[in-house]
């Protein structure tokens, strides 16, 4: 069965180029019928923050992909925290010194920098590595009666990876075919710490061997260390449930130099994570996509795209639709741009699937902040011919106040170039027709626009464009005779004598 896993830390806010691997990892699971892990990755217990494990939680969940096993629902394969799995890891490495993969480093961190000081004034870079292992302070290099003097001793330690010297190392990737890299180039990283805590790179390996994944897709900035892991498996000598590997392309900035961060969200005015964050150390708040108004399916829609297609011209794509035609085949190798105003669009096309009635909720709180009272039937009616104009719900207010509060002031620009000599005269008609006429739209049309606008041979742009000018207070909104419709008689002739009376006869 395929099984895969997302495994972030808990060191902050979600990032979505985080959520992206999500739902890359999802997709491919459902697609093949398969199984979802959620994994906490916290061996650097210096870079937590309390909340964050919640916050990848919630993210997630608001974003409807779904787990079948973790931190947060247990599963088969637990603990999956890794800070609950500690005692496990040792024993690991452990069999790697014994079998002759690893070894123990004392070299201080003094000692290293020092090391790499003296390098750079060589203009060389310091790797510990197959090169300079011999230099340093560890089992390989020290006897093994000091090594097990010093173990007794407690002193502090590292357990490094042992590379063997001058061997190619070949990764197959999924999206990017076969890496090869020469162990020369490969430092010995560490992979046990004497507080008996894991790094990264052991933790992962021994977690996914043990959780039996098939299939890991995550960003391109694991590739550099897909060599060791694929090194881990061989040392193991777990080769024959290596699991595949795919390594997604970054996800660059709109101008596509560099990598998407939190400052070019905020240079910029849009978000970089899926939720509100407040940062628990200095308070700061950095806006999500939920708060900001984007729909959920909106936000999986834009990422799904970004460094994936469909092999079609199709952009909507519900949860469903990308399950069934997701292919890793189709991920590209290179970054993926940023589009801040396709984000936009693609938050309008969702808004419009909602019904009028869904649209009415989300209004409701903004009317009730702003004092306002209507009927549920009013405010329905008034989302449903305004909502195409609207790609937030924040927007609402903005866009459709006028159905609900008459102008107290009028659009200066607009009055200087539609408010012409006589038009007093006009709006008084205007009032009249309204008066006398059946409050009707083909009726209101036919004495307003065609006998009186066009009988007289009027500009029915001024005309027109003053009426709604005295109706809303600036020259935007619906078809005009429409909106007179929908506020009504009494409304709409109070509106248009009180802007005669505040704007006045012009010269």
């Amino acid at each position: 069965m395929v099984r895969v896993r997302f495994a972030p830390s808990p060191t902050g806010p979600l990032h979505i180029g985080g959520v992206r691997t999500a739902l890359y990892n999802y997709l491919f699971a459902r697609q093949n019928g398969g199984q979802m892990i959620l994994r906490i990755e916290d061996t650097d217990q210096t870079r937590f923050v309390p909340g964050a494990e919640q916050y990848i939680i919630e993210a997630l969940n608001w974003l409807g992909i779904q787990f079948d096993e973790g931190v947060h629902i247990g599963g088969p394969y637990g603990p999956y925290r890794q800070s609950d799995r500690k005692p496990m890891y040792r024993q690991y490495a452990d069999q790697l010194i014994h079998d002759g993969w690893a070894y123990y480093a004392f070299d201080t961190a003094e000692a290293l920098d020092a090391k790499r000081k003296e390098y750079e004034a060589q203009r060389r870079t310091f790797q510990y590595d197959c090169n300079t292992r011999s230099e340093m302070v560890n089992s390989l290099s020290l006897p093994a009666n000091e090594v097990a003097r010093r173990l007794s001793n407690g002193d502090p330690y590292v357990v490094r990876f042992k590379f063997p010297d001058n061997i190619d190392i070949t990764v197959h990737d999924l999206i990017r075919g076969d890496v090869t890299m020469n162990s020369r180039l490969l430092d010995d990283k560490v992979l046990f710490k004497s507080d008996g805590m894991p790094t990264y790179h052991l933790a992962n390996i021994v977690d996914d061997h043990t959780m039996l994944i098939t299939h890991v897709i995550r960003g391109e900035e694991w590739l550099p260390s897909a060599p060791l892991h694929v090194m881990l498996y061989k040392a193991f000598g777990w080769e024959e449930s290596m699991p595949q590997f795919a390594h997604l392309p970054l996800l660059l900035k709109p101008e596509g130099n560099g990598k998407l961060s939190k400052r070019d969200g905020d240079r910029l005015g849009f978000p970089v994570f899926p939720l509100d964050w407040h940062d628990p150390k200095s308070g700061e708040l950095s806006s999500g996509y939920r708060e900001r108004g984007y729909r959920p399916e909106a936000v999986v829609n834009i990422l799904a795209l970004l460094g994936w297609n469909p092999g079609t011209e199709q952009e909507i794509l519900s949860m469903d639709d990308l399950i069934q035609q997701f292919n890793i085949e189709h991920i590209s190798k290179s970054g993926a741009k940023f589009n801040v105003e396709k984000a936009k669009w693609f938050n309008h096309e969702y808004m419009q699937m909602l019904s009028d009635e869904e649209f009415a909720d989300l209004f409701e709180p903004q009317l009730k902040a702003h004092g306002v009272e209507a009927s549920r039937d009013y405010v329905v009616k008034v989302c449903g011919m305004m909502k195409e104009r609207i790609n937030f719900p924040s927007e609402l207010w903005e866009q459709t106040s006028y159905f609900f509060v008459a102008p107290t002031e009028y659009d200066p620009a607009a009055i200087k170039k539609r408010w012409k000599a006589g038009m007093t005269t006009h709006m008084n008609k205007v009032i009249e027709i309204l008066n006398t006429v059946p409050f009707e739209y083909d009726a209101i049309h036919k004495a307003l626009l065609d006998d009186y606008i066009l009988g007289n041979q009027l500009n029915m742009g001024q005309v027109m464009n003053s009426l709604r000018l005295a109706v809303v207070g600036k020259t935007v909104g619906p078809d005009m005779l429409t909106l007179v419709i929908t506020l009504g008689k009494e409304e709409t002739i109070r509106r248009v004598a009180r802007a005669i009376e505040v704007i006045g006869e012009v010269e």
